[in-house]
């Protein structure tokens, strides 16, 4: 089976890559004040329906809608799959975080990269070195110590803490392999193209559990966090579609490792700005050193890559 390669667009790769860290790092915030006040289901279903809307009505100004006909039927069970797990992804995200903190989830959602750089090198023949597994055994020393700490010091409430990390655990593994299929749908759909299917199809998926009509009981402060989630969802996913377009699975997980420190930066800011907003939720030492880890960690295990032969 022929695999999708990069176009070596390497600048225009990692900018892509780093739009999308920034975005996933303050996106938790938003979402831990949106469900406040609506259910997990709800919130996605508007991200997803909003990121349809937009993306389709950009492709239907240029005349350039998908034309799914003409695509055969192992594209078509790639779209599915990838359909599907995006779909379990977001939910298991939102579910993790209700139970967790938004520094706590992009922690531990670091697998998610670490799993999609073992999935590109497993599937598309990126190369695994040494350097590449110290950086996985670090990463895993790292989580460890973030979890035994964040656990110790969440005694009172550990059993939604351990529920939570199961739910960030599934939606790492699910994002890993949506991002897998969604990379070698590229030989055939443009990233746009994608993504249009991937958020309509989401949207049906998402409609039997979601309540529309909670949209009319938010107050100004929720309605702008749905709003800025929503649009998060289409310009991030869009950006990373599009990075995997030019540039290299491993080298766009390298970047996403860094969105632990752009989450941790962002709830600094909130702490500061809106106390009561963003309640103070600080990490131990021991935590600390664990999320450094796993940053590193995950830096090493994608840029140590060698390029494929």
């Amino acid at each position: 089976m022929e695999l999708h390669r990069a176009s070596g667009r390497h600048a225009r790769g990692f900018a892509l890559a780093f739009l999308t860290m920034t975005l996933w790092g303050v996106l938790p915030l938003a979402l831990e004040g949106v469900l406040r006040v609506m259910d997990p289901a709800t919130i996605t279903w508007y991200r997803f329906l909003t990121s349809a809307v937009l993306v389709g009505a950009v492709l239907t100004a240029r005349g350039r809608l998908p034309q799914l006909g003409r695509l055969h039927a192992r594209g078509r069970v790639l779209l599915g799959v990838a359909t599907i797990f995006l779909a379990a992804n977001y939910l298991g995200y939102i579910l993790g975080l209700h139970w967790t903190s938004p520094a706590d989830a992009q922690v531990l959602i670091q697998m998610a990269p670490l799993l999609l750089a073992l999935g590109g090198i497993g599937v598309f023949g990126e190369r695994f070195t040494r350097v590449q597994w110290a950086g996985f055994a670090v990463l895993v020393g790292g989580l460890a110590l973030f979890f035994a700490s964040q656990l110790r010091s969440l005694a009172a409430e550990a059993d939604h803490y351990l529920q939570g990390n199961a739910m960030i655990a599934m939606a790492a593994v699910t994002w890993a392999v949506y991002g897998l299929a969604q990379k070698q749908l590229l030989r055939w759909l443009p990233s746009q193209h994608v993504m249009l299917c991937i958020y309509v199809g989401c949207t049906f998926l998402f409609l039997p559990l979601a309540h529309p009509a909670a949209l009319l009981d938010l107050d100004a402060t929720a309605l702008f966090l749905l709003a800025f989630a929503a649009l998060n969802t289409a310009v991030a996913y869009g950006a990373f579609s599009e990075a995997l377009q030019h540039w290299e699975a491993t080298r766009v997980s390298a970047v996403l490792a860094l969105t632990p420190l752009a989450t941790l930066g962002f709830t600094a800011v909130a702490q500061w700005a809106w106390p009561e907003l963003a309640p103070p939720r600080p990490l131990g030492a021991a935590a600390l050193v664990g999320a450094g880890l796993v940053v590193a960690g995950s830096l090493a295990t994608s840029l140590g890559a060698e390029r494929s032969r």
